[in-house]
């Protein structure tokens, strides 16, 4: 069955019913619940699943499809709606600065304090079994009198994640987190509610069972706070909170495995408050329908974003794929290439959806660089691929306690269908329309800032707009502050092959990508060292439009898209490059071949030459690092000494580097320490620079992985003015 849609202009956002499970026009449609049963073979954790036929639920109620929220059975579930305001603070919230005198208070036995919170024992099943509509309601946990002041701790709400509180005395209080369902690893994502406050005392809260031995927190990252009070008196929402914050390894490990702990000091803001900590901003599933509720009421952005059932999962929660664009203008029905776009494959990784939703607000909007994107392009988003996991609040993984986003290689639909649906969708996309890019949206628990994974061949196509490095750089300008592209990697590492991004790579689209947003904060500019908050993750998905729009620009003529870069241009005739500083070799080494420098208007390619004064050697004094000072993953040649070329400073750094582009092209770039605050262009003549080119691939030829953005400091370009250009000549 095939449902049609009115005019053919919408002939692309229809989809089969083998390629979805459901589809529907209208996203309040009423769809049957329906639940999974699951039986593994064995305890391991890495055997398949193997599914029995659905328990049938009891007695449900007529509801839309965004009124139902399956939980694994065994789960208890409280009655209450958590909601939460959205709040952004006037200015940005610094990281937390160590002083040295941090305690690590270690791990409580437990025969020592007193058990005050005990979650279901819900992974005490090997497996996932069935589902039903919110699960079991339990009672309230109180274990102390009317008049004593004992916290209140409460996680068994969607997306809340705690396993066990024992209270160490009348301010301390010890934290287990729980692991991801079906499994006995992943605990990072917490999320839970404190009650019976006392106003100005000085509480420590201590998480006891990482497994992380890096962190976040141990570079400034403080936990979130919210307050129910402060929400309803002053609209204030999410905000940091904790001081003597310590990350370190505590005394808790078993069985071999090392454990570490987390531990910091607050005070609450009001007596009897009811209040939340989190690891990261929550963006639960119920918010998610609630966002597509106001869509497909929205008489204008329900024209342009048409709203499927995906699949469901295992649990039989809607995994839902939104369909973006245009309908041709006068009937004409374009081809238009497709944008890819998902999120939470990893459950604890909010920021993801935050970044998801600024880009949603972006492209449905009504602005001229929207308009322009719908026109051209038709955006296929999967906002949430593992519902399941966000509604029990797992960390990383799915109810068969496997990683989703190594399974894109694998073929068990019935175990893993927002993956296997999500991957035949674009399949299909890619027969019909062509895929311009896919990118799934992650974040990051070990690192700052946003960037970007990549993947390229070991001989990348020579057109620039072919070369997967070129987005994220475009990226990194339209966001410098978040944004960086020396974080970047283009590295296809044998342990992520299973990922979507490799296996999408592998399926035939060049410019496939991993968006990764720190959980922390940014160290680029203004921003340094300042937590990311929720404006700034959904400014991370506006500016990925503006850069997609300045990756591409219309072609009146063909009727179609051509790629182009802003970083060079060609002047004519005498054959010079203008290469703005904030684009230097440092940040896009091989990005573009010289072929596509030297090229005339033609199409021809001539042998460039360089003006060269008699008698004068160009850059005779510049010294190569021996092999010792040679960084090979980064590709800098660090210069052993200060020198002067022709009454000019060219370098007065210990750290001066030289970058030059792959093949013919012919830059040599001396870029100065962030704290010089200039950089200076060196001029080398064709037979100098073949002498190098030919040093230099000596040096590297024993190197597997060759031609690769150097690491570097992306603030020292931000100190760099763009109107601050080095025109070279090309040598002959």
């Amino acid at each position: 069955m095939r449902k049609s849609v009115e005019g053919a202009s919408n002939s692309f956002v229809t989809e089969d019913s083998q390629q979805c499970a459901v589809l529907t026009d209208s996203i309040c449609a009423h769809l049957l619940p329906r639940t999974k049963q699951i039986l593994l073979s064995s305890d391991s954790e890495a055997v398949v699943p193997y599914p029995q036929e659905p328990q049938n639920l009891d007695d449900l109620s007529p509801a839309s499809q965004f009124s139902l929220v399956y939980w694994p059975h065994q789960c208890k579930v409280i009655r209450d709606r958590i909601e939460h305001i959205d709040w952004i603070p006037t200015t940005p919230e610094p990281l937390y600065t160590t002083t040295g005198l941090e305690m690590t208070p270690p791990y409580q036995t437990p025969d020592k304090g007193t058990v005050i919170y005990l979650g279901e024992e819900a992974n005490k099943n090997s497996c996932f079994m069935y589902s039903q509509e919110r699960g079991v309601c339990p009672l309230k946990q109180i274990f102390h009198q009317k008049e004593d002041n004992t916290l209140i701790f409460e996680a068994r709400f969607e997306s809340g994640n705690l396993q066990k509180v024992v209270k160490v005395n009348e301010f301390e209080y010890q934290l287990t987190l729980r692991t991801d369902l079906y499994t006995s690893r992943h605990t990072q994502w917490y999320y839970f509610q404190v009650s019976n406050t006392q106003a100005g005392m000085p509480y420590r809260f201590t998480i006891v069972n990482f497994t992380k031995r890096n962190s976040l927190y141990k570079h400034g990252l403080r936990p979130l706070l919210y307050s129910e009070a402060d929400a309803k008196k002053h609209k204030v929402g999410w905000r940091r909170t904790g001081n003597e914050i310590k990350y370190y390894k505590n005394n808790a490990g078993q069985d071999g495995r090392q454990y570490f702990s987390l531990t910091w000091t607050f005070q609450f803001p009001h007596d009897r408050d009811t209040c939340y900590f989190a690891h990261c901003y929550p963006y639960t599933y119920s918010n998610l329908q609630e966002y597509l509720v106001a869509i497909s009421k929205d008489p204008v952005k329900s024209k342009i974003c048409k709203i499927h059932i995906l699949c469901h999962s295992l649990a039989g929660n809607s995994v839902y794929v939104l369909t973006i664009t245009n309908p041709p203008k006068s009937g004409k029905g374009t081809k238009r290439k497709a944008v890819i776009l998902t999120a939470r494959v990893h459950p604890g990784e909010t920021n993801s959806s935050w970044i998801m939703k600024g880009f949603l607000d972006y492209i449905l909007g009504n602005s001229g660089k929207a308009q322009l994107l719908r026109d051209n392009f038709v955006f296929k988003v999967v906002p949430m691929l593992n519902p399941d996991g966000v509604i029990v609040g797992n960390h990383r993984c799915s109810l068969t306690g496997q990683d989703l986003n190594r399974k894109y290689r694998s073929n068990v639909k019935k175990f893993y269908p927002s993956i296997w649906y999500t991957r035949n969708m674009i399949k299909r996309v890619m027969g019909d329309h062509g895929v311009f890019l896919y990118c799934d949206i992650h974040g990051h628990n070990r690192k700052q800032n946003v960037f970007m994974y990549g993947c390229e061949r070991k001989q990348q196509a020579k057109a620039p707009y072919m070369h997967p490095r070129v987005f994220p750089l475009l990226l990194s300008k339209s966001c410098p502050d978040k944004f960086s592209f020396p974080d970047c990697r283009f590295r296809v590492q044998k342990s992520k092959e299973g990922t979507g991004r490799v296996v999408m790579w592998k399926m035939g689209i060049n410019n496939s990508y991993t968006l990764e947003a720190s959980i922390c904060g940014s160290k680029l500019d203004c921003r340094r060292s300042t937590h990311f908050d929720t404006k700034d993750l959904e400014s991370i998905g506006q500016h990925f439009c503006d850069a997609l729009l300045n990756y591409c620009v219309h072609n009146k003529e063909t009727q179609g898209i051509e790629t182009q870069h802003k970083i060079f241009q060609v002047l004519e005739p005498v054959k010079k490059v203008k290469l703005p500083i904030a684009a230097s070799a440092k940040q896009v080494g091989e990005d573009f071949s010289s072929e596509s420098l030297t090229q005339d208007a033609k199409g021809s390619h001539e042998k460039p030459s360089v003006p060269q004064e008699a008698g004068k050697s160009v850059c005779r004094d510049t010294i190569l690092s021996t092999r010792d000072n040679f960084h090979s993953p980064s590709f800098n040649l660090v210069s052993q000494k200060m020198k002067k070329h022709n009454g000019k400073s060219v370098s007065k750094s210990a750290e001066k580097t030289f970058q030059y582009l792959k093949g013919f092209s012919v830059i040599v770039l001396f870029e100065i320490h962030q704290r010089i605050g200039f950089s200076s262009v060196c001029w080398v003549s064709w037979s100098s620079y073949l002498k190098v080119l030919k040093d230099i691939r000596q040096m590297v030829a024993v190197h597997q992985q060759c031609w690769k953005i150097p690491r570097c400091s992306a603030a020292a370009d931000s100190n760099v003015a763009d109107t601050r250009t080095g025109v070279m000549e090309l040598p002959g």
